[in-house]
């Protein structure tokens, strides 16, 4: 049965930016979200989605352009998703992420706020990112010209990004601006090494193949870290493969493999072999350096990562006497920003490689005033953990995404802290967290930070003190 053609929306102004990276109109009551439009621009819109309560739609037709539009730099712009803001001005995005981070906290949270410091923009807008992580697929997303005319497409194999809401189809990348230009080298090198060898790319549905993944880490200190990451133990292709990296790039300093036969990409519980030089790489902030093992998680943005603690170092007003506790540690980065102004840091973390680290990094700084421990933040943050190592006078909060769990924000409802410093990269998640803490905290400071140009995304970082 043919469907019928989507409806066209006509002459439809683009009024404003909604939170995940669509613009968005008004169009009969409901609100329309546009992803790859700017306010002020004039379209048309084809409708793909009809809600009760909104639309969503595709720019058909650009008639007028608003007169704050910039061309994209970017040529997988309008398909790989990254970074979505890339037609509108970097000021104009800084203004759109701090209303962002006001919309949510007060409507999500329906928070009491202090007037927001201004938010705190990057001085490198590409090329700033410290990481990226890459997919095989045996089937690469077409585009809508390469299908045009039902002619066969001769090469099907990509190794790039997964197309958003897609989790089977991957859009080849010839070049990526958000990491320094050796990693676009060293993607298109091992691309074309795997089709003239002909490795078998990874197929998303049938879960099979051999390459999985690419992860690109590298630091300011000029270290580069690789990670192939195989689907099955095919030793000989593999050795193969990571030998032609190893002479190829003297730049690679970390060597890494994973093999990874699960059905999800995630090598947080597989072992990590070495195949040449360190098994991790070494960063630098300010005098501080910090050892990055496959599994730790560091900023990705290494420069306005430097920012962002000095923010939270000053948010905590140490003097030297306070007991801090640093939950969702990672490896010890803001512990040990923050050491040096405090009494004694404790910093907690659930993926025990990183706690390593953690220790590895205070040792390597000559910081003696920390310690790390492993555990999941709900459970370990008991009596008994805060007898042995002291009730906290500040504690600061770097959870991922998903916020933190209820337990916890029950947990410090008991321990009551003189001041919490919340940082977070999803302000949504954030409100909900602060609506929690909300009947004995009030926020006395809140600092928005752009760690990632070019998106939606947004850090904010939230002072609290006790009531």
């Amino acid at each position: 049965m043919k469907r019928k053609p989507l409806p066209i929306l006509e002459n439809i102004l683009i009024t404003g930016l909604a939170a995940e990276g669509k613009s968005l109109a008004h169009v009969g009551g409901k609100t329309l979200f546009v992803p790859h439009a700017v306010p002020g621009d004039l379209v048309n819109v084809q409708l793909l989605k009809k809600r009760k309560g909104f639309l969503e739609g595709r720019i058909a037709q650009l008639l007028v352009p608003s007169e704050d539009r910039v061309a994209a730099f970017c040529p997988h712009y309008e398909t790989c998703g990254g970074c979505s803001r890339q037609t509108l001005p970097y000021p104009m995005q800084l203004h759109y992420k701090q209303q962002q981070v006001f919309d949510q906290l007060t409507r999500i949270g329906k928070l009491a706020l202090p007037p927001l410091q201004p938010i705190i923009g990057a001085e490198q807008t590409t090329h700033y990112r410290n990481k990226l992580e890459f997919t095989f697929s045996n089937n690469r997303w077409l585009a809508a010209a390469e299908t045009a005319g039902g002619k066969p497409v001769d090469e099907r194999r990509a190794l790039g990004f997964h197309i958003p809401g897609r989790f089977d189809k991957v859009l080849d990348i010839d070049r990526c601006y958000l990491q320094a230009e050796l990693s676009n080298t060293i993607r298109t090198a091992v691309k074309a090494y795997a089709i003239q060898n002909n490795l078998p790319f990874f197929d998303l549905r049938t879960q099979q193949g051999l390459l999985r993944n690419l992860i690109i880490r590298n630091t300011v200190k000029g270290e580069w870290m690789v990670i192939v990451v195989f689907a099955c133990a095919d030793q000989p292709a593999c050795e193969a493969l990571l030998a032609f990296l190893q002479q190829r790039f003297p730049q690679i300093t970390s060597l890494l493999y994973a093999i990874n036969g699960k059905r999800n990409d995630t090598i947080t519980d597989l072992p990590v072999h070495t195949f040449a030089g360190s098994n991790y790489m070494e960063e630098q902030m300010e005098d501080l350096h910090f050892r990055i093992g496959a599994k730790s998680f560091y900023q990705t943005n290494s420069s306005q990562a430097c920012r962002l603690y000095g923010v939270v170092r000053e948010m905590a007003q140490l003097t030297g006497n306070e007991n801090v506790y640093d939950l969702y540690t990672g490896a010890g980065t803001i512990a040990l920003f923050v050491a040096r102004q405090a009494r004694q840091v404790t910093g907690v973390e659930y993926v025990p490689e990183a706690v390593e680290d953690a220790r590895w990094n205070a040792g390597r700084n000559n910081i003696r005033n920390v310690s790390f421990h492993a555990g999941d933040m709900k459970d370990i943050l008991c009596a008994g953990f805060i007898q042995a190592h002291g009730a906290p006078d500040v504690v600061i909060l770097d959870p991922p995404r998903a916020g933190v769990h209820p337990g916890v924000a029950e947990a410090l409802l008991q321990i009551l802290p003189q001041r919490l410093i919340y940082v977070s990269c999803n302000p949504a998640t954030q409100a909900r967290d602060l609506a929690l803490l909300a009947a004995h905290y009030a926020i006395e400071q809140v600092q928005p930070v752009d760690m990632f140009p070019h998106t939606h995304h947004v850090e904010n970082v939230v002072k609290l003190v006790v009531n």
